[in-house]
């Protein structure tokens, strides 16, 4: 099923929420209560699950259970998905102490550096290896997804590896743009210009639009 990218972005909020009342015990959860914790407006929030058929009824709201069940499977919950971090410094770093797995099916499995001291270390069960190991490691356990926390001069040289290397997805947290192919999906997460874009917004649109977020 194909719907918006905004919406699918919003899945994973959607399922991070469900699951907190899921361990508080609650039942039924109406759009209104939804809107107010993950701050997406009721509206979108209706027009969000309307893409899925009919998974709540008016005046009763949605089933937590149900929910979680519908949106674990639209999400592939059941399967873990993993992942390489290339680049073990503060961020990288900060990453692989933090993981992925405790929240949701995604483990960082591999990490890759240029720094011979890190050669061999584990950082949280992660082991890290060496640049010159990337695509022999990610051959052999056919690792999807990549997120990037390198310095910008070499992020295209790296993204052409990976590229090699069969990784279909790559999170970049530096500031390079990357060039991929058409099939490689790139999420581009750049601090720096979403903590300038932060501050504009703050001097110059005093009310949060939540339907924007």
């Amino acid at each position: 099923m194909k719907i918006p990218q905004a919406t699918a972005k919003r899945l994973p909020l959607y399922y991070r929420f469900l699951k907190n009342l899921q361990t508080s015990g609650k039942q039924r959860v109406s759009s209104a209560e939804l809107s107010e914790a993950v701050k997406v407006d009721s509206a979108t929030i209706r027009r969000d699950f309307s893409y899925f058929g009919a998974l709540g009824k008016k005046g009763y709201g949605y089933n937590v259970n149900y929910l979680i069940s519908f949106f674990r499977k639209t999400l592939d919950q059941d399967e873990v998905t993993k992942v390489a971090l290339i680049g073990v410094g503060n961020l990288g770093t900060a990453f692989l102490n933090y993981n992925f797995l405790k929240n949701n099916n995604t483990k960082i499995e591999f990490a890759f550096d240029v720094d011979t001291e890190k050669m061999g270390t584990m950082i949280r069960e992660v082991p890290v290896y060496h640049m010159d190991d990337l695509e022999k490691m990610l051959a052999s356990e056919e690792i999807p997804v990549a997120i990037l926390t390198v310095p910008a001069p070499v992020a295209q040289m790296i993204t052409d590896r990976l590229v090699k290397a069969n990784v279909k997805a790559i999170l970049n947290f530096t500031p390079a743009r990357l060039n991929v192919p058409p099939l490689i999906r790139v999420h581009h997460i750049d601090l720096a210009v979403e903590l300038q874009s932060l501050i504009y917004f703050l001097k110059h649109y005093p009310t949060v639009d939540t339907e924007e977020e």
